[in-house]
């Protein structure tokens, strides 16, 4: 195996803990389905980027006409931001880097070399202007961007919780961060739950499972949204709301009085398999001062018939339920005063980068929307496979989840890829960091 390829696999096991869980299931094989209107699409390596899994031909399924490249080989590549001189940022919180690639002219791979190395877990990546902003796991940071060099760092949060706080004693599931810039010069940033249910958290200081903002011109962080079990997801939409993208909590307990299983008896309170593949949906939400996306104490509902096992399932304006492990008698939060989620994806899809594209938006008919790499699950049987979501943006608002590359995962449930994120970049193709098969697809509309 060549070091890049030892590299890839390194990074895949490690950050497989970012979503949920470091264990992928053994279940039954999940049918391999092509969705409506894609097709089968050939991945093309550039000269150089060959390395396992692209040692082998690997298919995705795009729109017809769509080409897929292996654009640059990036170990552990995340979260992704073009510079306003028309490079492609990558974030790698295991290597404590950011990588810049330099598009070359004509068919060929960028040119690659480190911005900055020695950060402590940097993630999300922002621009605003010149200035860089970027959210290490345990600060908030901004840096003067020029002719590809950082100059004048300035913290502009700090004391932000990662494994290395001293009440967490290492125990926390989503120490990454990530950030948004707000038009008014705010800034936004996520951090994550310590676990799947640590409803200490809402009580911690900073709060955890929270957005939090920093005013225009600095200042002290305050909450802006909680009950935000894993907002990895942020972005600001073309009217310059705040949207997060966020991965959703595990193993919910069936929370109704009714035999869910079929053996007769009440199901209220047991954890079935059944039920959790498709509960609690992930949440595609626009974020408002004081908003509370109910984690851990509710949980939004797929369910067009509320408790039913076969019950059509709708990601759309969907309202909450509440946790029965939780929150069952209703005292720790009015499930039912919380806003409608504006829009979702399926349980456990584990949404992490989120972008917007503006008008005229991306070719075909898609036009302007909201792109998510969606990581895939590690607790559902069969597994949700990883790929690009597409959401329209219509009338200010979001549309439904559409997929436009899949089949990063094959017939056995197995994967060679697990997309990050997608960005559109200067010359209106999409880029796409995938942190499994450590690669930057460049997706170009034929």
């Amino acid at each position: 195996m060549t070091t890049i390829a030892r590299a890839v696999v390194a990074a895949s096991m490690t950050f497989a803990l970012v979503a949920c869980s470091a264990e992928e299931p053994v279940g039954p094989p999940p049918a391999v389905t092509v969705p409506e209107g894609l097709t089968a699409t050939t991945v093309r390596p550039l000269d150089g980027t060959g390395d396992f899994p692209f040692d082998q031909e690997r298919q995705v399924q795009a729109p017809a006409g769509w080409q897929v490249t292996v654009w640059a080989r990036v170990p552990s590549a995340r979260l992704l931001a073009w510079t306003p001189d028309g490079t492609l940022l990558v974030s790698r919180p295991k290597e404590g880097d950011i990588v810049e690639l330099t598009p070359a002219r004509g068919d060929a791979r960028p040119a690659e070399r480190t911005l900055i190395s020695g950060l402590n877990q940097p993630h999300g990546l922002a621009f605003a202007g010149d200035t860089l902003y970027v959210a290490e796991s345990d600060q908030v940071d901004s840096f003067t961007y020029r002719s590809g060099q950082l100059s004048g760092k300035r913290v502009v949060a700090d004391g932000l919780p990662d494994e290395k706080s001293a009440e967490l004693r290492g125990a926390y599931a989503h120490a990454l961060k990530s950030v948004a810039v707000g038009q008014d010069g705010a800034v936004y940033f996520s951090i994550g739950s310590t676990g799947n249910v640590s409803a200490e958290d809402r009580d911690a200081d900073p709060e955890r499972a929270s957005i939090l903002r920093v005013p225009p011109g600095g200042g002290e962080p305050a909450v802006y949204a909680r009950g935000v079990r894993n907002g990895t997801g942020l972005a600001l939409d073309p009217d310059g709301a705040v949207w997060t993208a966020v991965n959703h909590r595990d193993n919910i307990a069936y929370p109704f009085d009714r035999d869910y299983d079929g053996d007769g008896s009440v199901d209220r309170n047991d954890v079935m398999m059944p039920y959790v593949n498709d509960h609690p949906l992930e949440q595609l939400a626009r974020v408002q001062e004081g908003d509370d996306l109910g984690w851990p104490y509710c949980n939004p509902d797929p369910d067009v018939q509320p408790g039913e096992k076969d019950s059509p399932l709708d990601y759309a304006n969907r309202p909450y339920v509440r946790d029965q492990q939780m929150n069952a008698d209703g005292s720790k939060l009015d499930c039912a005063a919380l806003k409608p989620v504006e829009q979702g994806m399926g349980a456990h899809s584990a949404p992490l980068g989120l972008s917007f594209v503006a008008a005229p938006g991306i070719g075909g008919t898609y036009g302007p929307g909201a792109l998510v790499g969606i990581h895939g699950s590690w607790n559902r049987k069969p597994p949700r496979p990883p790929e690009v979501s597409f959401f329209a943006w219509r009338d200010g608002t979001l549309g439904p989840q559409q997929t436009l590359l899949s089949g990063f995962q094959l017939a056995d449930g197995s994967r060679w890829g697990r997309p990050v994120m997608a960005v559109q970049g200067p010359d209106r193709a999409l880029y796409v960091s995938d942190d499994y098969a450590g690669a930057i697809y460049r997706v170009t509309m034929g």
